[in-house]
């Protein structure tokens, strides 16, 4: 079969992913040459504050692409399409059809060829939903559509390991200073590095300090205790809007805790967790489910608090450390 010469495609090709790869292998086996337009900062991020920048997209798929693959910025819905003569084909998947199908009209009006439009399927995962860029923001799946957290992982009750001790000490975030007695202090220098997303506090002393300085979390979670002793004060859990219970015992992650969590981080209102037992591997488990962009913040035993913003990297380190407890 004779190759098409130039074929166009576009999109914003954030987290650059398999389906991303699907189809540009797909344009590369009908066409010599493929045009990648990728939409600039402007119109993305109207789209969502937490696409990528342009110069992040473009160098993911430069990374990956041969010499047959050019790159360039995309700043209207149609670009060059329409008025191009040295292109004959275009590449899409189902929900983009349309703009070829405007962009051949186009070509038309203009006294040009229309160009012939190569449809792709969507790139599937293993629940059979499309592999996308919205889904790995949403935290849902990585960029080979794996869940992050697996049906074997929600399913099973895990047991922490003793050697892994000494590496949960350490904070999953950055740490803020600040005295014990007042945790008000770190919690406040905290708030000003919080991203724009959905704000998580685990820890009774860290929950009830952000209600003390008039922030609600989106989902908040307490056992009644602190440092494994009883808190004489209990926290003040009226402000929420949804009040769940787990049961979650000491060095273990509970089924029970899991749903909770994600069943609270796909709510739209504020929710308080009541865990009969430990919330400890709260923030473990909250990075694994929860978007891209969420703060996470918990207390650090006689240092301060520790914010951790959810990011591709820090679900693979969680991951990894959830993938080394004992499963029974």
């Amino acid at each position: 079969m004779v190759k098409l010469r130039r074929c166009l495609v576009g999109g914003t090709f954030d987290r650059f992913h398999t389906g991303h790869k699907d189809l540009l292998n797909a344009a590369l086996e009908v066409a010599e040459f493929v045009e990648v337009w990728i939409v600039g900062d402007e119109i993305s991020q109207s789209k969502s504050r937490f696409i990528q920048p342009f110069e992040d997209r473009r160098s993911a798929i430069l990374d990956w692409a041969d010499e047959r693959i050019t790159t360039h910025e995309l700043t209207d819905q149609l670009g060059p399409a329409p008025y191009r003569r040295d292109c004959d084909s275009i590449i899409c998947t189902p929900e983009t059809l349309p703009n070829c199908n405007s962009i051949n009209e186009k070509r038309l009006q203009n006294g040009l060829t229309p160009l012939e439009i190569i449809e792709v399927p969507h790139t599937l995962d293993n629940s059979g939903s499309i592999i996308s860029s919205s889904r790995i923001r949403a935290g849902v799946i990585d960029r080979e559509g794996n869940p992050w957290l697996s049906k074997h992982d929600r399913e099973n009750v895990h047991f922490f390991p003793s050697e892994l001790d000494a590496e949960f000490k350490q904070p999953f975030g950055e740490l803020y200073l600040g005295p014990e007695e007042i945790p008000e202090v770190a919690i406040s220098s905290a708030l000003e590095d919080f991203t724009a997303g959905c704000l998580v506090a685990v820890g009774d002393v860290c929950v009830a300090a952000l209600l003390d300085i008039g922030v609600i979390p989106d989902l908040a979670m307490i056992d009644g205790y602190t440092k494994r002793k009883e808190l004489e004060q209990k926290v003040n859990i009226s402000a929420f809007n949804i009040l769940l219970e787990a049961t979650n015992p000491a060095g273990q992650i509970t089924p029970s805790f899991i749903d909770s969590i994600s069943a609270a981080l796909s709510g739209e209102t504020s929710t308080c967790i009541e865990v009969d037992g430990e919330e400890d591997f709260g923030p473990l488990i909250a990075h694994m489910l929860a978007p891209l962009g969420t703060n996470i913040v918990y207390g650090q035993p006689n240092q301060g608090v520790v914010l951790g913003i959810t990011s591709e990297e820090m679900k693979e380190v969680c991951r990894d450390k959830l993938s080394r407890f004992e499963v029974r």
